[in-house]
């Protein structure tokens, strides 16, 4: 996800390769940044941070706690924090850094191809400038939404940081029973994959309401009707919301410790 940040500030031309700083620990991804970005990359967080007007705190979320140690004392007033980590509180980052200007952000795998969607929130600290700033680097990964009440973060994180996995799975059984009726493979994924993409396409330039779009394809007594009544009769729509209730749980009881 920090790549795909990078690779979004970059290509959108808001910063140049000198610009950007990365600090990282492993050798090999110091020098692959370098080589494939032409950014700085060092392994001192510290030293990295001292000019940067925005500092984005992309690591796994076991690491946050010594990597906001680092950093503790270290932030002026005219920087703000940004933090993609899952389940980090607003409070724990405020915390963690000692910093007041701290920005909490729910971004989507498919902001790897520009094509994200992003939730973020941020502290009463942060400045309109800083604001500003965040709400570009997001918009280029994809479409963002800002919210004033971090519950929100929670809920978007059961919903579009999980998605794309719902998704995927719904996908991959979609391929798989093409297969299963007797469609060749690659076949069946590109039947599949563009149907998903169409019907995507179809709802946001129009619209129109899924069940409106639903009602279009139905007929009476029809193939699509059969489909749906096992669908329902096999708890899907239900199951749905069932599976994204429990990620929303989960995201709260992460952010509990």
């Amino acid at each position: 996800m920090a790549e795909a940040i990078l690779h979004g500030v970059l290509s959108g031309k808001l910063a140049s390769p000198e610009d950007i700083s990365v600090g990282e620990p492993v050798a090999e991804r110091r020098e692959y940044l370098s080589s494939q970005f032409g950014v700085t990359a060092d392994a001192d967080n510290v030293k990295l941070a001292k000019n940067a007007d925005l500092l984005v705190l992309a690591v796994k979320p076991q690491d946050l706690g010594h990597v906001m140690g680092q950093l503790k004392g270290h932030l002026d007033s005219q920087q703000a924090a940004l933090s993609i980590v899952a389940g980090a509180k607003m409070e724990t980052l405020s915390n963690g850094l000692g910093h007041r200007s701290v920005v909490r952000v729910m971004p989507n795998t498919p902001a790897q191809i520009g094509a994200g969607m992003t939730l973020w929130t941020c502290s009463e600290g942060v400045d309109d400038s800083k604001k500003a700033m965040t709400k570009s680097v997001l918009g280029t990964i994809g479409q963002e939404i800002y919210v004033s009440d971090e519950k929100y973060l929670d809920m978007a994180t059961a919903l579009s940081a999980s998605g794309p996995a719902y998704v995927f799975l719904f996908i991959e059984a979609l391929i798989d029973a093409g297969v299963y009726v007797g469609l060749p493979r690659d076949m069946a994924r590109t039947l599949v994959l563009q149907t998903v993409y169409g019907s995507t396409k179809l709802l946001m330039e129009t619209g129109m309401h899924p069940a409106e779009a639903k009602d279009m394809v139905v007929s009476p007594a029809g193939t699509t009707a059969e489909a749906l009544r096992v669908l329902e009769d096999q708890g899907v729509p239900a199951a749905i919301v069932s599976a994204v209730d429990a990620a929303y749980r989960k995201s709260i009881q992460l952010g509990q410790g």
